[in-house]
């Protein structure tokens, strides 16, 4: 299996500086073989909040794109914490928040933007996890999507 840093290059993916929190809290907490990451928002490649409501001005492919981002801010994260993504053994859960207009629905079709990325990246056995997909009426900064992460590591 190839690594996961060569599996994000052959993704085209480049993975940005852990970006600094919002808020008083820890960006990630590691204890013991347990890696848990904050929640991170909706970041483009060029720094720049994707932002607004899925189900109004954000269409569902908008959103995946959202999501697969906070994916990608996850990854950059955890790269921060281990220093070394070979450590992760296996993402166990995502839990994502969509900020989704009255009556949307679909709430778990955006979230596979940033399941689908992570299969890629870690691979099936790695990278295949459980997961919540919930809406909200509003995220930090107007974000489209924020999502957190459990990661099981090697200590």
């Amino acid at each position: 299996m190839p690594n996961i840093e060569t599996a994000l290059k052959a993704l085209g993916i480049e993975l940005p500086d852990a970006p600094k929190p919002l808020g008083n809290f820890a960006p990630y907490l590691i204890d013991g073989t347990d890696l848990f990451i904050s929640g991170q928002i909706s970041i483009d490649p060029n720094g720049r909040v994707i932002t607004g409501r899925l189900g109004e001005e954000v269409s569902i492919e908008q959103g995946q794109e959202a999501a697969r981002c906070c994916a990608i801010g996850l990854l950059a994260r955890a790269k921060g914490a281990l220093r070394d993504l070979e450590r992760i053994d296996r993402l166990v859960k995502l839990g994502a928040f969509v900020n989704a207009a009255p009556g949307f629905a679909a709430h778990p079709q955006v979230v596979n933007g940033a399941s689908d990325l992570m299969v890629a990246a870690l691979g099936a056995e790695k990278g295949t996890h459980v997961r919540f997909a919930v809406g909200s009426s509003s995220l930090p900064a107007n974000a489209a999507v924020e999502i957190e992460a459990h990661f099981r590591i090697q200590a």
